[in-house]
């Protein structure tokens, strides 16, 4: 009897230890806290609700790291933010910092460069799209990870086409077309005040780089800004800014183009109310475009019009990218690159680009059913795809630490001379006196 006993209590005893060591394990299991990162990012409104879902996804699928987006304001805004922050020593782990933050981002030496999780990975960067790639490539090296990305693109009413004697699948291909058509497009009441224009293009600094880029020309030396940060401006002396200056004074003089400022919004707005017939903007505005007009008339989409003359140079991309930031901390560097695959992985892309109307940056993004089937109800967005693609790599753009104090100098030029304060010829000298002296004073405070 006292040896069953003894055999019972060992058993026990046995059973005890065995529960205890499984208790033990499922804490420390359950403790192990996944490594946390901070992005900021600057998408609102429904960009903001699908980065949302993404982050969302990824953490549910990720028991290792999870990620707390936090939005931070429109891109100016969250730039300036991270520079505040990087005086304390603070900030996030990965940033979404648009097109024209790229060359201060490289200068400022506050990010671990891309190509560093490239090589240690042997990450295959042919699955991405080497139009939008090149941009953020520096001296052979990615710096960031293309995000958003979009590229201007014409707009028109194919109705407005159809009723003025236009081929409606014949859009204008170049600036002398462009004006044959809104002249063709522009309709007047019995005052002779008009009630449609033929185009309209907001001033806009984005658009006015697009048509340097379409004449192969550069706008700050230093290879653009890319083998090293630039000294001045290029624009205002290699006649490529004065084309641009001329052509965009001869359309709305001609009283057939429309000038509603500087304000996009408002010359979208016009669009969809049927008082301009062909405009131009980004890529990623199709889908609310489409939306807002909802059938009333059928909306055709065309490549950027080049010069006539002059070899077309293709356009360069828009948009944003991810940055990791360097915290010093390994393990939530490894935890960024993470989060930044999941973001460019083809499941993400075409749901991102779905949802917004930004390109998605990954080839095998046009593999996923859900891609295909918003193309076949937006075939409006395949010339943007096609526009992309038969751009020359070369088409870049430039990188200047400046650029949003250069995109606003630009815009005020063109403004003073559409109200006739200045002549093409000395707009375009005084936006490169300007911003060639804010370069040379960035230069000078960052030495």
């Amino acid at each position: 009897m006292k040896k069953k006993l003894l055999c019972l209590l060992a058993s026990a005893l046995l059973v005890t230890g065995v529960l205890s060591g499984c208790s033990t394990t499922s804490a420390n299991s359950s403790t192990k806290k996944p490594i946390e990162i901070t992005f900021w990012h600057s998408m609102g409104g429904k960009n903001g609700a699908a980065i949302a879902q993404m982050v969302k996804d990824f953490n549910s699928t990720h028991t290792d790291v999870k990620v707390n987006a936090e939005y931070q304001g429109k891109y100016d805004d969250a730039i300036n933010k991270l520079k505040s922050a990087r005086k304390a020593n603070g900030g996030p782990d990965v940033m979404q910092v648009y097109d024209i933050g790229t060359r201060f981002m490289v200068d400022s030496k506050w990010t671990v460069p891309m190509q560093n999780f490239i090589d240690q990975d042997k990450y295959d960067t042919s699955q991405l799209e080497p139009n939008i790639l090149g941009y953020y490539t520096v001296n052979n090296k990615l710096y960031s990870m293309p995000f958003n990305t979009s590229t201007p693109i014409l707009y028109y009413n194919k109705d407005a086409f159809k009723a003025a004697g236009l081929d409606p699948n014949k859009p204008p291909k170049t600036f002398d077309e462009l004006l044959t058509d809104a002249k063709a497009l522009t309709k007047k009441d019995a005052s002779g005040n008009v009630t449609q224009y033929g185009f309209s293009m907001a001033i806009y600094g984005w658009f006015f780089e697009q048509f340097l880029v379409k004449q192969n020309a550069d706008y700050v030396n230093n290879g653009n800004g890319r083998t090293s940060a630039p000294t001045e401006t290029e624009f205002d002396k290699n006649g490529a800014g004065l084309n641009v200056f001329n052509e965009w004074k001869k359309l709305v003089d001609s009283g057939y183009v429309g000038n509603f400022g500087r304000n996009e919004d408002d010359t979208e707005n016009a669009f969809i109310a049927g008082k301009t017939a062909m405009y131009i903007e980004s890529t990623a505005d199709l889908s609310s475009d489409l939306s807002a007009i909802g059938g009333r008339f059928n909306i055709g989409t065309a490549f950027l019009p080049s010069f006539d003359g002059i070899k077309d140079g293709g356009v360069s991309i828009g948009g944003a990218s991810l940055w990791a930031m360097n915290t010093g901390n390994s393990a939530k560097e490894k935890a960024t690159w993470e989060f930044i695959q999941f973001m460019v992985s083809p499941k993400e892309q075409a749901y991102w680009s779905t949802q917004t109307g930004y390109f998605p940056v990954t080839k095998k993004a046009y593999n996923e059913q859900v891609m295909k089937d918003n193309l076949k109800a937006k075939p409006q967005f395949q010339t943007a795809i096609d526009q992309l693609h038969a751009s020359p790599k070369t088409a870049k753009g430039a990188l200047m630490s400046v650029f949003p104090e250069a995109r606003q100098t630009v815009e005020e030029n063109i403004e003073a001379m559409l109200q006739n304060k200045e002549t093409p010829e000395q707009a375009v000298q005084s936006a490169g006196k300007s911003i060639t002296t804010a370069i040379q004073n960035y230069n000078s405070a960052n030495k």
